[in-house]
């Protein structure tokens, strides 16, 4: 959080931030005719330095992890910057000191692909314009040219199995051909080549090596007969020292890539490990409710064993056993707002002796919100208003507890505004706060309902007391039910069609044919396995939307002071045969 400039190794500008600095960089002096730091910061904000003070901020979509002077350069007046965000995404800004800065294209990741590691700049299609090279860290490498209208289109990608920490273009193995070189975490250099390399095959079938190639290779076999008699050398020394009584073990350390991120598209959080050596297995204890969800990418093989909350504490204990030679493993979770605690992974590499390392992940109350710049200010807002004698590192500390991206210190600020959004239901949710206040603002009442509990712990633990006022605006309920009614709609189509998926086979078994079924049968039938394939990926994704429409209601009585859980199994009934008319109904009674 710290950024320094040194001159001639002598240290002229400084600065503190509040946010964790993920990257920086410095446009090009030599076009903008003054030396310009930009730091990249978790809030998704761009720091544009001036000297030992913030020139000016700029807004992104995301959290910059990587910053790359567009073109190598800074581009025809040396301000222009690429960023690479967490959530997968790259744009372009032009910074001008004097004037707001212009934001130019935006790739969208669509696919969902990891986020951006490394960034660069070559001409790999050979059309005089530098083209983006982009590196991820779920492995992929991707290469972007520009179209007529100067916006960037994909030309090739490639995967590899590690996560990517550097992109660079040039020609290195052949002046004549452009390559991309790449480093991954693990220590593994590939490159990728523009030449149109062409195999002769033997009448055995094999491939016909040039000379040079022949050279190589028999090189490459000393090299790795050496290295496996190294190993195995080294394996002996180490089992005639076990087997002495007077031998003390020790544990080789080895690092742990891992990260734990939440994905806007759709409201999950992806947990990702990756180690230098191949992992053997992975343990994930969790003592919050949590749903694991598939990952197509994921070739582990998971087992779960039974969990009773309480008496061991557990709400999930799953073992991923990875086939050989993985060294990143991922697995996506999908957290319930109120609940929250810790997610625990053990992970054991294949190596000897046996050596376990454990990282925590915390899951917060409301784990499903991400930072905005803003909040729309035309929507109904239920607000929540809490004062007592609390300091304000105190109160930032609680909402630092209750809701992510936070940064550990307060700003350098009496007042203190933050601003968020649910990833799942698209309501906002306005924190404002001092010392001694604070006020929260959202569309949905089960957000207020959470803070009041979390910080009211909070508070209680350390004996302070807080005085509570609080404003339901009626037209939030609808609103929040209007949110919610798409995706219901959806689960419930999506799960009554899986549901008909098996006895309308076994009809056309015994038919002989599907003709005599109407078109919106057969039409399950063809799309069968897409239906079943889309329902796997999200389980349990009904019964969680029952739920939040269940925890609206209480909550909404709640702040009421109404107890209406006997009326839960009605609610339930009305949801089974779902009509958002008779849903609001409900809720108006």
């Amino acid at each position: 959080m710290f950024y320094q400039r040194f001159d001639d190794c002598v240290d002229v500008d400084y600065f503190l931030s509040t946010e964790i600095i993920s990257d920086i960089v410095a446009l090009n002096a030599y076009k903008t005719k003054r030396l310009t730091s930009v730091l990249a910061c978790r809030d998704r904000v761009l720091r544009v330095m001036n000297g030992s003070e913030i020139g000016f901020e700029v807004e992104i979509p995301g959290i910059p992890t990587v910053l790359h002077l567009y073109g190598n350069n800074g581009g025809e007046n040396g301000n222009e910057l690429c960023y690479g965000t967490l959530d997968g995404h790259v744009g372009l800004i032009q910074i001008n000191p004097n004037s707001a800065p212009r934001h130019g294209w935006e790739i969208p990741n669509k696919t969902g692909l990891g986020g951006v590691t490394a960034l660069g700049f070559h001409d790999i299609v050979g059309d005089g314009v530098p083209d983006i090279l982009i590196g991820r860290d779920d492995g992929t490498v991707q290469v972007y040219g520009f179209d007529e209208m100067d916006d960037p289109v994909l030309r090739f990608q490639q995967t590899f199995p590690e996560s990517i920490t550097s992109v660079k273009g040039g020609r290195i193995l052949n002046p004549n051909y452009d390559e991309v070189v790449v480093t991954t975490y693990a220590g593994w250099i590939f490159g990728l080549t523009t030449e149109h390399l062409q195999k002769q095959i033997t009448d055995k079938g094999e491939a016909k090596l040039s000379d040079d190639a022949k050279i190589k290779m028999m090189t490459l076999k000393q090299e790795i007969d050496e290295l496996q008699g190294k190993v195995q050398n080294e394996r002996e020394r180490y089992q005639a020292t076990a087997s002495d009584s007077t031998a003390i073990s020790s544990l080789k350390a080895f690092n742990v890539n891992d990260k734990f991120v939440l994905n806007p598209d759709d409201a999950s959080y992806t947990l990702s490990v990756e180690v230098q050596m191949a992992i053997d297995n992975m343990l994930l204890q969790s003592d919050v409710p949590v749903d694991l969800l598939d990952v197509e990418k994921n070739s582990a093989v998971v087992s779960y064993s039974v969990c009773d909350h309480e008496t061991d504490g557990n709400y999930l204990l799953a073992t991923y056993r990875c086939q050989a030679n993985t060294t990143r493993l991922e697995v996506k979770i999908r957290s319930i707002e109120g609940q929250y605690g810790t997610i625990i992974a053990y992970i054991t590499p294949r190596m000897l002796p046996k050596v376990c390392v454990a990282r925590r992940f915390q899951v917060k109350p409301l784990s499903l919100h991400i930072r905005e710049h803003s909040v729309p200010t035309d929507r109904p807002k239920n607000r929540l208003q809490l004062t007592g004698q609390y300091s304000l590192p105190e109160i930032h500390s609680w909402i630092r507890f209750c809701l992510p991206d936070i940064p550990e210190r307060p700003p350098n600020s009496e007042k203190i505004s933050l601003c968020f959004k649910s990833t799942f239901m698209k309501t906002s949710l306005e924190c404002q706060y001092e010392a001694g206040k604070a006020i929260f603002l959202s569309e949905n009442i089960s957000t207020i309902s959470i803070i009041k509990d979390v910080l009211t712990k909070e508070a209680t633990s350390k004996q302070i007391t807080l005085n509570m006022t609080y404003d339901l605006d009626e037209e939030t309920v609808p609103y929040v039910l209007n949110q919610l009614h798409p995706k219901l709609e959806d689960q419930i189509t999506l799960a009554k069609k899986v549901q008909l998926i098996q006895p309308l086979k076994e009809l056309e078994a015994q038919e002989g044919n599907k003709s005599f079924l109407s078109e919106e049968y057969q039409e399950i039938l063809n799309e069968a396995d897409e239906l079943q394939t889309e329902f796997k990926k999200q389980p349990c994704h009904l019964e969680r939307l029952y739920g939040m429409i269940t925890d609206l209601y209480i909550d909404i009585h709640k702040f009421r002071g109404n107890n209406v859980k006997n009326r839960i199994p009605k609610l339930l009934e009305i949801l089974d045969n779902y009509d958002l008319q008779l849903l609001m109904n409900f809720f108006d009674n």
